[in-house]
């Protein structure tokens, strides 16, 4: 009988992993802040503080020390836990590694201006606020331009720095990781629309009244 062959690689890498453990300890985190601070809230306010939160948290730990690090060098020169966290993106994305202007210039606008309006949103619904739809399609609208423009010049010129070779760099880091900020922003103006369509209704409902 032929002896056995070199051990299977592991489905995930070490830093695949690690990395991974990361989202999901902000997304713990990121609920349990969500449902603390909408306790008085309705259950669907809930669950977008809790999205909120999980939207700051990532703008501030993860794409915040990624612009720091794109703006003095490049992640692929450092070494610390922030660039070995996108290091392991950059495998499935390299314009991360080497500081991409378009990409730099994208998320120096998330984490300054989107960071801010998820965070004056947090507040508005927590207070209930007259302008949180307005604060709320902004910042949906720049999340949605953001995820744009982070994908299209690419593939424009055919993704040469998109590696879909591996079922993980696909699937999670580039479809799942990306699509969150897709559809959820979709999902939050859809009840912006609502909400705006009800106070509309409400509003004449009073003038007819008052007629």
């Amino acid at each position: 009988m032929a002896g056995s062959g070199a051990a299977a690689p592991p489905l995930l890498s070490a830093a695949a992993a690690g990395s991974l453990a990361v989202c999901a300890v902000q997304l713990g985190l990121a609920w349990a802040l969500g449902r603390r601070l909408g306790g008085r809230c309705a259950p669907a306010d809930r669950w977008v503080l809790g999205w909120l939160c999980y939207d700051v948290l990532v703008h501030c730990t993860l794409e915040g020390p990624f612009v720091y690090l794109s703006l003095i060098g490049t992640v692929a020169e450092s070494d610390n836990i922030f660039a070995s966290l996108w290091k392991e993106y950059g495998r499935a994305d390299a314009r991360w590694l080497y500081s991409d202007p378009t990409i730099v210039s994208l998320e120096i606008l998330t984490v300054v201006l989107d960071g801010l309006l998820a965070l004056i949103l947090i507040y508005a619904i927590i207070k209930d606020k007259y302008y949180r739809h307005f604060i709320q399609i902004t910042l949906c609208v720049c999340e949605l331009y953001g995820g744009w423009m982070t994908f299209c010049p690419d593939w424009l010129i055919g993704s040469p720095n998109l590696n879909t070779s591996n079922w993980l760099y696909l699937w999670v880091y580039l479809v799942f990781f990306n699509g969150i900020w897709v559809v959820l922003p979709g999902l939050l103006l859809w009840q912006s629309w609502l909400g705006l369509k009800q106070m509309h209704h409400e509003k004449s409902n009073t003038r007819k009244k008052i007629r």
